[in-house]
């Protein structure tokens, strides 16, 4: 494989692949110091330019494979390197799922466990995915959609995608038409997707207002892709969502968490995807089908959790985002659950709850952001709550908490991972603790 070297680069070095890392970076040693190489593999020789630092060691970009290793194979997506949302698509089916296993257990191990109960991983498979977050350019009468390169702002314009479900696929070039009217020179946004139940939603954020042209323009997207809802907000820090506030309305988009319809407010946390989800519900709801008492559910979006769970006894869930919270109470109580359930409104992070809050539950789940749960694993550490399920999206912030919360008295007794994202670094886990 040879690619064209860019002009302006640093050094030019041999170097031999000795892992790959958990970006999905090869990384090599040039000079007692860690090389990461994009798109090479282990045991691979390559030509390299040092591009820059990072992490003590260099970045590199790979101008030429001189020895290829024989997991290597094609990449099945035209997008595959200018796109930064795969990253090993170029590794074999049976080395990526061992990759994505070693995630977790090196993760553990770092954090002093030795031989964590790590099972072995859930896949779910490509096309699946239900939510995405693109980016839009417009550059003169064309309008750049897809996801921002590796390390970079750049968009790269998707025609295909082989990880989201063919219905957000087969929305990308009617989007794209709209927003070349919604859209001034150089004006950029970002559009979150999500395929609920009952259709598509769609939240767009930009820095100006929406005017006329751009209402209508989304209003006719409504109609001719038949989407559930579209809705706007101003755009702010990178993750952040402001109130939005309705463009266009056909039908509520919904979604069911155990029996349960719940409206998500736009751009509101779901698991990527269906599968996914189910298989952590299940996961989850089997390690606490035995459980008598009431258990509280953190971090708990829109109730993809305390709903199945509110199955067999009481539920307290407890989440950041007024919005998600209200979603949960208002279908909570459509269903007559509001004797099952109750719900608050808290930041975790800056007002974890009590050891003497926390023990009077008889089982404690959190499913936190890639930050991970470190107050809550603090004060679950201090607490009497007799089981905890964990799920997380990120193996590095939650060996950590499992660290806290086995250094507290607590066994970590299971590990199960689900790879909800192909292709790229980040994979999900759901673990068991217990006293």
């Amino acid at each position: 494989m040879r690619r064209k070297a860019r002009r302006g680069g640093g050094r030019q070095v041999e170097v031999t692949i000795d892992a790959l890392g958990g970006r999905g970076d090869g990384i090599a040693a040039y000079e007692g110091k860690p090389v990461f190489v994009p798109f090479a593999l282990p045991g691979e020789t390559v030509r390299v330019r040092l591009t820059g630092q990072r992490a003590g060691g260099y970045k590199a970009e790979v101008l030429e494979v001189l020895d290829a290793a024989p997991e290597r194979v094609e990449a099945p997506c035209p997008h595959f390197g200018p796109c930064g949302g795969c990253t090993v698509q170029h590794l074999d089916a049976e080395a990526y799922r061992r990759w994505k296993h070693d995630q977790v257990v090196q993760a553990l191990n770092r954090r002093g466990f030795d031989e964590p109960p790590v099972a072995e991983t859930v896949e779910v498979g490509e096309g699946t995915r239900r939510r995405a977050a693109l980016a839009a350019v417009r550059e003169g009468k064309r309008v750049r959609l897809g996801f921002h390169g590796r390390e970079s702002h750049r968009i790269e314009n998707i025609e295909e995608c082989r990880i989201l479900t063919p219905p957000l696929v087969a929305l990308l070039d009617p989007l794209r038409a709209a927003m070349a009217e919604i859209l001034d020179e150089r004006e950029t946004a970002e559009v979150a997707l999500l395929e609920s139940e009952s259709g598509i939603d769609l939240l767009l954020q930009t820095r100006q207002p929406l005017g006329l042209t751009a209402r209508q323009a989304l209003a006719g997207l409504a109609e001719s892709e038949d989407l559930a809802r579209i809705a706007w907000a101003p755009a702010g820090p990178e993750g952040a969502v402001a109130e939005a506030e309705p463009v266009a309305m056909r039908r509520p988009p919904l979604l069911t968490f155990g029996e349960v319809s719940v409206e998500p407010p736009p751009g509101a946390f779901v698991q990527p995807t269906a599968a996914g989800e189910a298989a952590l519900v299940a996961t989850v709801s089997g390690w606490l089908a035995g459980v008598e008492g009431s258990v509280a559910d953190y971090f708990a979006g829109c109730g993809t959790f305390a709903f199945p769970l509110s199955r067999r006894g009481p539920v307290h869930a407890v989440e950041g985002a007024e919005t998600a919270i209200a979603a949960l109470w208002q279908a909570a109580r459509k269903n007559d659950l509001a004797g099952r359930m109750t719900a608050e409104t808290r930041d975790l992070a800056n007002d974890p709850p009590t050891p003497e809050e926390l023990d009077a539950f008889a089982a404690a789940v959190f499913d936190p952001p890639r930050v991970g749960a470190k107050e809550l694993a603090e004060a679950l550490a201090d607490s009497k709550v007799p089981v905890v399920a964990a799920v997380s999206c990120n193996p590095h912030t939650f060996a950590r908490d499992a660290r806290t919360l086995v250094d507290g008295g607590y066994t970590l007794a299971e590990v199960w991972p689900i790879d909800q994202f192909p292709w790229s670094g980040h994979v999900e886990l759901a673990a068991r603790f217990r006293r």
